[in-house]
């Protein structure tokens, strides 16, 4: 384990020793328990953005021609040895 040193105001504190009494966890344990769901969380959209990102995406979608699959692989690899190469060569 890694010791750190850090600053809470009263009110975290106050939190921080409420929860851990309540647990009956250690502080510090009550801290990592924290970080982890924090961090899971973080990462997550919230209602709005998920119901705006999925609008801008229905926009869109109709958008993208429907090309073969032989073709989209064509152009990928095409894409591929230009950018090893230095840049795509128009003719």
């Amino acid at each position: 384990m890694i010791k750190r040193t850090f600053v809470l105001d009263e009110e975290s504190s106050a939190y921080l020793d409420r929860m851990a009494e309540r647990t009956g966890m250690a502080k510090s344990q009550v801290v990592r328990e924290a970080l982890r769901v924090y961090g899971a969380q973080l990462g997550r959209l919230t209602d709005e953005e998920r119901d705006r990102l999925l609008e801008a995406f229905d926009r869109a979608a109709p958008a993208v021609p429907a090309r073969p699959r032989e073709e989209v692989d064509a152009e990928r690899a095409e894409i591929t040895r230009a950018r090893r190469t230095g840049g795509r060569r128009r003719t």
